[in-house]
């Protein structure tokens, strides 16, 4: 009787674990990055060309604007997935970006939206629903108009401005059902960009679903669907079939994982921050100022994991240090040359091999691959340090850890638990 009890037990247990856990995995794809034409090394000087505008996104001091504010100023990341909104649903590829929240996508009309964008149709999905000004969701972003509290007058659409690399565009805060195969998620907040002014290169054609931490993202919206986890693996710029995948909620995710803690900036609560203490290149800590790596919300200090920024990027003192160890330890006879954000190539027909570079985390360090750290030329024996200093400005205070370095790793952002893990994965 005791055992019969305990089999029904365990099997209540697993039925409700069951019922209550939940997945999606979907494939990611590279949305420029052509193996047929062109190399890896000349695909990533191509994406890195945009990094500036990233950094200075990822590194402006905000201390009053909104998080999903249009004060954001973003490039366009380099991965896209496959999702549809509206019912029936009208599908498109939506750019990922890690450092953002907000989604949206260009609508039907939409005044100097980019003509090779397909256009989101309002008027044919049942389950289209523009929200008013007087919606609460609408405090979440810096709007264009006055909205009136008076009964009499006739309701007002939330509409709204954001800034996306050299342009602005402006969209109306709406919801309707976004589908991310298999899951269907009803009354999705997005916004239906409706014009765009300036140029239009550097937007994505078919939108952006924001994967960040903020009150408006992917996971905020899905609440108990995905408990607060999703996870994402890129494969290397040496697959010919690029694509890498997107696995939503907690099941399915590695076992085998080391985390480090995620860091809360108030006032850029939508990025994941970590705890860098150091770098090491091969078994040499290298040897940066004090308090180089330190965390200030105030100022936007510290160390950013992204996935939009091409290569990831150091300030000043990080990156000369890092830069000046990797060089002596490599040796290169005949020196060392500059290749657009690359200041660090050698031939590789006189090095035969290079170090590895560690991040040194809270709880964790993250050995990159060689892979990871070197980008190689295919016409020539020519191999460069993946890596770059930030941007000479004002802000130039953030460290990235970018898609580059994140290649052939699955990365966990378990933003319920506050944290962030890494895991060795072939991602093809």
């Amino acid at each position: 009787m005791a055992s019969s009890s305990l089999r029904r037990l365990l099997l209540l247990l697993l039925v409700v674990f069951v019922s209550t856990s939940h997945s999606a995995d979907l494939p990611i794809y590279h949305s420029t990055h052509h193996p047929s034409t062109k190399s890896a090394l000349d695909s990533v000087l191509l994406l890195a060309r945009s990094d500036p505008l990233r950094l200075a996104f990822l590194s402006s001091k905000l201390t009053s604007v909104p998080i999903a504010s249009g004060q954001q100023i973003l490039q366009s990341p380099s991965y896209v997935l496959r999702a549809a909104f509206g019912s029936p649903p009208q599908p498109f590829l939506l750019t990922l970006d890690t450092s953002s929240d907000a989604a949206w996508l260009p609508c039907s009309p939409c005044n100097l939206c980019p003509s090779s964008s397909p256009l989101f149709l309002p008027s044919s999905s049942s389950s289209y629903t523009p929200l008013q000004c007087t919606s609460p969701l609408c405090t979440n972003f810096k709007t264009t108009i006055s909205c009136s509290s008076s009964a009499n007058l006739t309701p007002t659409p939330c509409t709204y401005t954001q800034s996306f690399a050299d342009s602005t565009f402006t969209a109306t805060l709406s919801q309707d059902s976004l589908r991310l195969s298999p899951d269907v998620i009803g009354n999705y907040t997005f916004g239906c960009v409706n014009s765009v002014s300036g140029p239009s290169s550097n937007v994505p054609k078919q939108g952006l679903l924001g994967l960040g931490r903020g009150p408006m993202s992917l996971l905020s919206q899905t609440g108990d669907l995905y408990k607060g986890v999703f996870s994402y693996c890129l494969p290397s710029y040496k697959s010919y079939y690029f694509s890498g995948s997107l696995r939503l909620g907690p099941v399915g995710q590695p076992r085998s994982i080391r985390f480090t803690p995620l860091l809360k900036n108030p006032h850029r609560s939508s990025l994941y921050y970590v705890n860098v203490t150091g770098i090491s290149v091969g078994k040499v800590h290298v040897a940066v100022p004090a308090g180089s790596f330190a965390f200030d919300p105030a100022t936007g200090a510290g160390t950013v994991v992204d996935s939009g920024t091409v290569i990831s990027r150091f300030t000043a003192p990080i990156y000369s240090a890092l830069r000046d160890e990797f060089r002596r330890q490599v040796n290169a006879s005949s020196g060392y040359s500059s290749l657009g954000a690359f200041d660090t190539c050698f031939s590789t027909d006189e090095v035969a091999t290079a170090p590895s570079v560690t991040i040194h985390m809270d709880r964790l360090d993250l050995v990159l691959p060689v892979e990871n750290t070197l980008i190689h030329s295919s016409a020539t024996p020519l191999a460069c340090l993946a890596m770059a200093e930030a941007p000479a400005n004002v802000n130039a205070v953030v460290n990235v850890l970018a898609s580059l370095q994140q290649q052939n790793l699955r990365v966990v952002l378990d933003v319920a638990n506050s944290r962030v893990g890494f895991a060795r994965e072939l991602c093809n």
